[in-house]
C-alpha cells in the first residue's frame, strides 16, 4: 500500500514539474498552474499522510485475509462462469454470507399481431 501512494505522489511531482518546464517564459498562464500546483499539493498532502496510515494500519490484517481466504477465492473464481447469474452476496445476522443463483426470470407473452383499437 505504501508504495501505492508514493507512486501517486510522485506522478503528481512528474506532472507539475513537467507542466513547469513546458512553460516559456513568465506568462500568466503558467504563473496561475503553479500556483494551482502548489495550492493542491499542500491540501493533498493530509490527505495523503492519513491514506499512508491508514495502509500501514490495514496492511497486516489485509496480507492475513488473504493469505487465509485467497486459496478459497481463487477456487470460487474457477468454478463461477458468469457471476451476472448470482445475486450480490447476503450476509446474515450470524455472519454466514450466502450468494444466491439468480432465477430464470419468466419472458412476457409477444404482443398480439394484427389490428390495434385505439
Amino acid at each position: 500500500m505504501r508504495h501505492l501512494w508514493f507512486s501517486i505522489v510522485l506522478a503528481q511531482a512528474l506532472v507539475a514539474g513537467s507542466a513547469r518546464a513546458q512553460e516559456v517564459g513568465s506568462d500568466k498562464m503558467g504563473e496561475g498552474l503553479d500556483l494551482f500546483l502548489d495550492r493542491l499539493q499542500e491540501e493533498l498532502a493530509p490527505a495523503l499522510r492519513g491514506l499512508n496510515e491508514l495502509a500501514d494500519e490495514a496492511g497486516p490484517a489485509m496480507r492475513q485475509f488473504l493469505q487465509e481466504m485467497g486459496p478459497a477465492f481463487a477456487d470460487l473464481l474457477g468454478e463461477v462462469k458468469d457471476w451476472s447469474l448470482y445475486h450480490p452476496p447476503e450476509i446474515l445476522s450470524n455472519g454466514d454470507i450466502i450468494i444466491r443463483r439468480r432465477t430464470a426470470e419468466p419472458e412476457l407473452e409477444p404482443e398480439p399481431k394484427g389490428e390495434i383499437e385505439l
